[in-house]
């Protein structure tokens, strides 16, 4: 079976899962597509670099707490994003599933008087059923997930304005629906969730590699563990310390980095994960060693439509709002973008769940910046455009790069 295995984990200021041993195999692994984690961090650096030297604000520790907030709900809809690329496939209807689960949210908690738990639940149950119907349309027809998800862009959008009524727009009441990413931890919870957070990643990588040694396979030195291990706990404490000057942690941002953590868990480490990746390698392939492919097309595209949902309920969060525009302008740009800008390939078989944070960084460092710039929308859609172009090209001479290297 010809399958691509999965990416190792590479949270924020990670290091690579191996180092080479020297500048020209370096630059051969980027070209070949390796290590795409660090070259999308490399790029973040050199943004944050321009924007900061145009704009003193931009690295302060207001903006960068906003920062986060701004890329909460596109990193949750790229999360359900990456899965569904890791298929090779596509879906062009998150953007409209997250306005109309979001408001389906909205609706039954302003209008209809549901508790707020019950109303968020019922928003993602919409996502799920959204995601099972398209995905058995296209499994059970053989219809091109392009076409399926294209009809869903429109037909989902109509269904919001449907629950949405004459009124447009419903306003949301301060709780625990608008809590969700206005409110922010303690300084000392912040330093505590930290803390245990780069603890657990430490155990885990720690076990992970025993576990390689004990079965033969290759694992990573000791001391490049201990690099990576230090490279994410500076990250994350430094992160810590930089919000903490402002308002806290978000918990907006636990909710992301929970749900990128989680998936990115469920791809790497339990069956179902090596199956999306097996699909996503040779499909044909899989099916012959006894995948039920189309179960797993299905599921995938249920998370997907899940996580939209998640996304939207969050937009709607921060927005105190659901509108008629929920869900639109460059929104389903951005979730597509985001993993395909970090290296999440869109041939399928290749990626990490990680992409979508990092993609939603860079994409929100953009936007963000430009908009600190009061540069116009125009602009922001054309360098957003030719950043997405350049990822495409990058994936593409990758993937050539590998072919080559292949036949050699």
């Amino acid at each position: 079976m010809s399958t691509a295995a999965p990416e190792q984990p590479t949270a924020p200021g990670a290091a690579p899962a191996e180092l080479p041993h020297s500048g020209r195999e370096f630059l051969q692994r980027i070209r070949q597509g390796e290590m795409g984690s660090v070259r999308v961090i490399i790029l973040l650096a050199v943004i944050w670099t321009i924007f900061q030297v145009q704009e003193s604000r931009f690295l302060s520790a207001v903006n960068l707490t906003n920062l986060v907030l701004q890329i909460t709900a596109v990193g949750l809809i790229s999360v359900g994003v990456v899965l569904v690329l890791l298929l090779g496939e596509i879906d062009l209807s998150v953007g409209a599933v997250s306005g109309l689960c979001a408001s389906i949210m909205a609706v039954l908690n302003v209008k209809h008087g549901w508790a707020p738990i019950p109303a968020v639940l019922a928003g993602i149950a919409a996502g799920a059923a959204i995601g099972l119907f398209q995905g058995f349309v296209s499994t059970r027809f053989g219809i091109p997930t392009f076409v399926v998800t294209l009809a869903g862009l429109l037909g989902w959008q109509g269904a919001q304005l449907k629950v949405l009524g004459e009124t447009g727009t419903v306003n949301l009441t301060p709780g625990f629906i608008t809590d969700l990413t206005g409110k922010f931890l303690s300084h000392g919870a912040g330093w505590i969730v930290g803390i245990v957070a780069v603890a657990a990643f430490a155990a885990l990588a720690i076990l992970g590699r025993q576990r390689r040694t004990a079965a033969g396979l290759t694992a990573p030195s000791p001391a490049l563990l201990g690099v990576r291990i230090a490279a994410v706990a500076i990250a994350t404490l430094v992160a810590i310390y930089v919000v903490n000057q402002d308002r806290g942690v978000p918990v907006a941002a636990l909710i992301l980095v929970g749900f990128v953590a989680g998936i990115d868990f469920i791809t790497r480490r339990t069956r179902f994960g090596r199956h999306i990746f097996a699909v996503g390698g040779n499909a044909e392939a899989a099916r012959r060693a006894g995948i039920h492919v189309s179960r797993v097309r299905i599921t995938v595209f249920m998370i997907a439509s899940s996580m939209a949902a998640i996304g939207g309920i969050m937009a709607a969060s921060r927005l105190l709002a659901v509108n008629q525009s929920s869900g639109g302008s460059d929104l389903l740009l951005n979730a597509i973008a985001a993993p395909v800008i970090a290296g999440t390939s869109l041939f399928g078989g290749r990626g990490s769940v990680w992409h979508a944070l990092l993609g939603a960084l860079v994409i929100g460092s953009i936007s963000n910046g430009m908009d600190l710039l009061a540069l116009q929308s125009s602009v922001k859609f054309m360098v957003t455009g030719a950043v997405l172009l350049g990822a495409v090209v990058i994936d593409a001479a990758a993937r050539q790069g590998r072919q080559a290297a292949g036949r050699l």
